[in-house]
């Protein structure tokens, strides 16, 4: 029997990543603050 997590770095990536955060508001933010370090 297969495992259930079958971990895939792009697809997290795309729901997690700098990228996806760029949609949201978080970094925007952040980047109109003028924050030196947007994302950890």
């Amino acid at each position: 029997m297969k495992r259930t997590y079958q971990p895939n770095n792009r697809k997290r990536a795309k729901k997690h990543g700098f990228f996806a955060r760029m949609k949201t508001n978080i970094i925007n933010k952040r980047r109109q603050k003028g924050r030196k370090e947007l994302v950890k």
